[in-house]
């Protein structure tokens, strides 16, 4: 067998090289490989054989061989030459295996000519498909093999034939995914292995024939060693007059090894094989596909992603490329369900070309929103998931193409060009595709720009994915982090506030960082900034657990302190690692004070308006959020109208390396800043502090303008546990909205105090009860009375004297509510105040300012 063979034993298609050895030349052998499914159906089909058998893969696959190829002795007929079907091999410990068999058929008439046709068949066992691999050459490539060796038929050995040995089933395997398309490397391992088993089929070639005349059958390794033996045997033991021992043992030996279907040895028909012309241009396409595995790939960022892939593809292997995704993948909705229609709309992510800049920017513009015409191959290729190719674009083509879209003119981009359409696909649903165009004058696109296009979208596909993946996780994290985030209101009851928040740089943007406003009875705000230990989804749970706590309690009118004690109470029984820090003030604009306890968070700044002067407010520190045992003490501080009270937590001030004391002197540096607005001074505020590079914490602030409510704008009466105080109570509220200015909110006033006032009555025991009335940007009643049972909606019948009383209150009153205190409870409602005429609103403001 010969040993001399280095390279081309490892290259099953395209055109391969078939050396002479003796004749110091070698010829071309162009090779058809095929493989055969179960039922007599084409699986894979190369470019080789769509140059001997005139069908391109896309009329192969599927069809039955035997219609296409002049080879059906390989596939169990009877019209191949040679002889019977060769015995069985006990070639597998299943059973008994067909031998490869070879043979010749003449194809009929084509523009040259009748084709004489060589095969070589391969019976295929697996879990696979797969069951018969076939090669099939033009005979006349033999002619160009006799040349190669100098034209002396005499140095075409008895014995010679294609290709005796592997040098590797790894080196073959390898080949195999590169000539036949969607073959992968583990399929082609199992059908290589399977024929090194069986050996390659032996052709023998007569002095005086260019065509094989009788088929062989090659043997498993053992077996040749056998026959090599029994050929040593032979030629031992024989003698011929006039010739050495030497000379008659290495005749008879090959005599020998040919008459059992092994060519000798020493016979060395074959040297190294060159790389073909075919090898040359995979591998020119792998090392693009790799070097386009480089570029992409290099971000998470979707749209990036999408910029990368589309730039790799041009200049060297297409003239035009654009980009699709569909609207769905590319907002981060998720992954797609189902496939495609014609209702699917796509989104032009980025176009690239070597046209002259802004050539198509009105006909394929970056950023459009397309549905895809039905008849056209754009929709083909999205709906069925596989790769389009046009090899050219002939102007009735184009104008059919062009002819399905209504608003644009395609004929000067497509026409005359080369198309190919390559799926962008990830676990089998179609995520996009990009269109890809050779303009005139380059190679057109062929089958293996095909494959090398369909790898190339395979792999952006599964980079595309994986951006998906991320873009729509972050979109989830995000969505999760503002949804626990309130919507603060930016004007409460004498103060103004204006909120920030900045997620963090690390595990998925999401943190523990809260802040709330929270509207109280007797026009007071509660003011909540809070931190949770920890990042990602599990600190934002516990952030949206205590904020909503928070609020719950605030509702309930808790005092600060005893609020943080319950807090700290619930975070415990909710779990050992729930740990936060959080601070609460209360402001009361009406007695020009805040009510402050801090359970381990950073103090706030306060920024006086007397004198621009900023400080940290002195508090007890407390112990975070869920330590447990240690006592919150509330501060009580005077403010005036016009201060501003700065609330943030540590990820603004903390800094890795640095002292938090910096960070706090920043902020009150900062804060002390003059601005415009409220919201002009948050950024100001974040402009300063957050420079400084690696911030990985995320960041909540929160800022109070505290306005204050000027004694004029407040009323307040004492009633009487007495029924006639009902009347009182109308005739006060007349004359101070008549005093105000407004004489339209006077009706629903009455109705309204008279039914609260009338309840606080009836229910209040010993002491009296008190009626206030706060002006804002609304009136605000309010009804103290020593009862501490909150009223509650009832369904009055027809007959029932109570029960609609704040039936009334809920339907004419913008919103009401009721909150207990330790001397009672307080039943409050707002009303909105009527809209006036210019001057007349002019001299109302004046009056609240």
């Amino acid at each position: 067998m010969d040993r001399g063979t280095s390279r081309g034993d490892d290259e099953l298609g395209g055109v391969r090289r078939v050396p002479v050895q003796r004749g110091g030349g070698s010829g071309r052998m162009p090779l058809a490989v095929v493989v055969v499914d179960a039922d007599g159906l084409v699986t894979h089909w190369s470019s080789g054989a769509r140059r001997l058998f005139g069908r391109s893969r896309e009329e192969a696959v599927g069809c039955r061989a035997v219609d296409l190829m002049p080879v059906s002795g390989a596939l169990g007929g009877a019209d191949w030459e040679g002889g019977e079907r060769g015995p069985d091999l006990d070639a597998s410990p299943a059973g008994a295996v067909p031998c490869p068999t070879a043979g010749r058929a003449r194809m009929g008439d084509r523009e040259g000519g009748p084709v004489d046709v060589l095969w070589w068949a391969y019976p295929l066992l697996g879990p696979g498909p797969e069951r018969l691999l076939v090669l099939a050459a033009d005979a006349s490539g033999l002619a160009e093999v006799e040349r190669a060796a100098g034209g002396d038929r005499e140095r075409f050995s008895p014995g010679f034939a294609l290709h005796t040995e592997f040098p590797g089933a790894d080196r073959l395997a390898g080949r195999l995914p590169d000539i036949l398309p969607n073959m992968g490397p583990a399929r082609a391992g199992r059908i290589v292995a399977q024929v090194l088993e069986l050996g390659y089929p032996v052709l023998e070639i007569s002095r005086h024939e260019r065509v094989p005349v009788t088929p062989d059958w090659g043997m498993p390794r053992y077996r040749e060693r056998q026959a090599r033996q029994e050929a040593a045997r032979r030629a031992a033991s024989a003698g011929t007059g006039g010739r050495t021992g030497g000379e008659t043992g290495a005749r008879g030996a090959g005599e020998a090894s040919r008459a059992c279907g092994v060519p000798y040895a020493s016979e060395d028909p074959y040297a190294s094989e060159d790389l073909d012309l075919e090898y040359a241009a995979v591998r020119e396409r792998l090392e693009f596909l790799n070097e386009v595995s480089g570029r992409i790939g290099t971000s998470l960022d979707l749209a990036r992603t999408i910029r990368e892939v589309t730039s790799a593809a041009v200049p060297r292997f297409a003239d035009f490329a654009g980009t699709h995704l569909r609207a769905q993948v590319l907002a981060g909705e998720g992954f797609p369900d189902g496939p495609p229609d014609v209702t699917t709309v796509w989104h032009r992510v980025w176009v690239e070309h070597n046209d002259e800049p802004g050539r198509w920017d009105d006909t394929v513009p970056v950023g459009e929103t397309i549905a895809f015409p039905e008849h056209t191959p754009f929709f083909q290729c999205m709906v069925t998931g596989e790769p389009v190719l046009i090899p050219y674009i002939d102007d009735a083509l184009g104008d059919r193409i062009a002819g399905e879209f209504e608003k644009r003119d395609l004929r000067p981009l497509i026409n005359g060009r080369s198309l190919l359409i390559v799926p962008l696909k990830a676990r089998d649903v179609v995520l996009g595709f990009m269109v890809l165009m050779r303009r005139a004058g380059r190679e057109r696109f062929h089958d293996m720009d095909r494959t090398t296009g369909a790898e190339l979208a395979a792999r952006a596909g599964l980079v595309l994915d994986n951006s998906r993946m991320y873009t729509y996780q972050e979109n989830v994290a995000e969505t999760l982090q503002d949804s626990m985030l309130p919507q603060v209101t930016p004007r409460m009851a004498g103060c103004d506030t204006a909120t920030r928040y900045l997620p963090g740089t690390r595990l998925g943007r999401v943190g523990g960082d809260w802040f709330d406003c929270v509207k109280l009875s007797g026009s007071r705000t509660a003011l909540v900034v809070g931190d949770v230990m920890g990042h990602g989804l599990n600190a934002a749970a516990m952030m949206g657990q205590l904020r909503i706590a928070v609020q719950t309690m605030a509702a309930l009118d808790l005092p600060p302190a005893q609020l943080l004690r319950s807090l700290d109470d619930l975070a415990q029984r909710l779990g050992e690692h729930y740990l936060a820090t959080c601070l609460y003030a209360v402001y009361d604009p009406i007695r020009s004070e805040l009510l402050i306890s801090n359970a381990g968070h950073i103090p706030p700044v306060l920024v006086r308006a007397a004198d621009g002067r900023s400080e940290l407010l002195d508090l007890p520190t407390g112990a975070p959020i869920g330590v447990g045992g240690v006592p919150f003490e509330t501060a009580r501080i005077r403010v005036a109208p016009g201060d501003r009270l700065v609330l943030c937590t540590d990820g603004l001030v903390e800094v890795r390396g640095q002292d938090i004391g910096a960070g706090l002197a920043a902020l009150c540096e900062s804060a002390a800043h003059p601005a415009a607005s409220m919201d002009e001074a948050c950024d100001t505020i974040i402009r300063a502090l957050n420079t400084q590079g690696g911030r990985k914490d995320d960041v909540a602030l929160l800022m109070a303008r505290l306005g204050g409510i000027p004694a004029r704008d407040v009323a307040q009466w004492r009633l009487a546990l007495e029924a006639r105080e009902v009347g009182r109570a109308r005739r006060l509220v007349r004359e101070r909205l008549l005093q105000w200015g407004l004489p339209e909110a006077v009706e629903t006033a009455e109705l309204l105090v008279s039914e609260v006032v009338t309840n606080a009555i009836r229910h209040a025991h010993t002491h009296h009860v008190v009626l206030r009335l706060v002006r804002t940007d609304a009136l605000l009643w309010e009804v103290f009375d020593d009862d501490h049972e909150l009223p509650v909606l009832l369904s009055a019948g027809r007959d029932d004297e109570a029960g609609r009383g704040l039936r009334v209150v809920g339907a004419l009153a913008r919103e009401w509510g009721g909150s207990r205190s330790a001397d009672g409870k307080t039943v409050w409602f707002e009303q909105s105040l009527p809209r006036l005429p210019g001057p007349a609103r002019a001299g109302a403001g004046a009056n609240v300012a």
